[in-house]
């Protein structure tokens, strides 16, 4: 190949590389269009909405529900506006029909403390509501307020049939029962920033329709009393059912689920386990139980007759016997038998 040739090949071949580096600048340098997503800020009012899902029953809390903006044109009469509706007023409400997380709150779906409904919306699913008479001294003198906790307590006298001997006991029959209601109020008076004690005659009880059959069997047996629990015992017992498998977590369940059940487990009454005290474990003068029936003037002697259809002997005491010896065989015979 000549010279003139090749100096050419290598012109062209300057040219070339000249030719796409600029090119490429010319690409890199050009800035492509950014495709902006037009967000839709709604312009209306803010309203309350619900934070999570709100079953029928559930207690309004300041995590449960907020102000939301919302179109405008959707807004409805029934809602509560941000600036009108009182958030106050609206904590400790009761939801009366099921609401979905971020669905707007209506005035129609919360009843309030004293409201008509109110009672039947804040008891929780299969339970039963049920009265019981109180007084100043069976009713804790009055400390007990709507929301608190208490274990119910049964005193009776138990009095023998044949001997007349009484025995006095108390147990507890029932534990960890929510109070609905003190006479005919669901909500605590506060008046200049104090909760108003006042004396009632009356307890309403959150209980399970077989408690409620068991309590209003109770009150005709003896005395009902009220006994007020801690709020630390609630936690404490479910710590100690979950660590004993009695309470059970369900599988999958996320952070929501799971603290609903707690809640709900921690709030159940418990029917079980009762405790009781008689009369001796508080005086030595008081029984501790009652003595055994004292054997009639027909039920004397040990004669002993073998039950018919059966491999078990029965002792039948009967009156005055006497041993008759014949031989070598000793049998005992009623007085005046043969």
């Amino acid at each position: 190949m000549d010279k003139k040739k090749l100096m050419l090949l290598l012109g062209a071949l300057v040219i070339a590389i000249g030719t796409a580096m600029a090119a490429r600048n010319l690409l890199a340098g050009g800035s492509a269009p950014k495709a902006e997503a037009a967000q839709q800020v709604p312009t209306g009012p803010k309203v309350l909405v619900a934070q999570r899902a709100l079953p029928v029953g559930t207690i309004i809390t300041a995590d449960s529900i907020s102000f939301q903006l919302w179109p405008k044109e959707m807004v409805q009469d029934a809602y509560f506006i941000d600036g009108e509706a009182d958030m106050n007023k609206l904590l400790g409400t009761v939801v009366r029909y099921p609401i979905t997380a971020g669905q707007p709150v209506t005035q129609g779906a919360l009843v309030a403390p004293g409201d008509r409904g109110f009672l039947a919306a804040a008891l929780g699913p299969g339970m039963r509501a049920i009265t019981i008479p109180v007084s100043a001294k069976t009713g804790v003198g009055g400390f007990v307020f709507p929301g608190d906790h208490v274990d119910l307590m049964l005193t009776q006298t138990v009095r023998s049939t044949d001997s007349g001997d009484t025995l006095k006991a108390t147990e507890t029959i029932l534990r960890n029962v929510r109070v609905l209601a003190t006479d005919q109020s669901t909500e605590t008076t506060v008046e200049d920033g104090k909760t108003v004690v006042r004396a009632f005659r009356t307890v309403t009880l959150e209980v399970t329709p077989k408690i409620a059959e068991k309590i209003a069997v109770a009150q005709t047996i003896g005395t009902l009393s009220l006994s007020l629990r801690s709020l630390a015992d609630n936690a404490a017992e479910l710590d100690q059912a979950i660590a004993s498998g009695n309470v059970k977590v369900p599988a999958g369940a996320n952070k929501q689920q799971e603290e609903k059940f707690l809640a709900d487990a921690m709030n159940r009454p418990v029917d079980g386990g009762a405790t009781f005290v008689t009369g001796g474990d508080v005086s030595r003068f008081q029984r501790r139980s009652l003595p055994p029936p004292p054997p009639s003037p027909a039920m004397r002697g040990n004669y002993a007759a073998p039950v018919a259809g059966s491999t078990t002997t029965t002792v039948v005491r009967q009156g005055p016997v006497v041993r008759v010896t014949r031989g070598k065989t000793t049998v005992e015979e009623p007085v005046g038998g043969r």
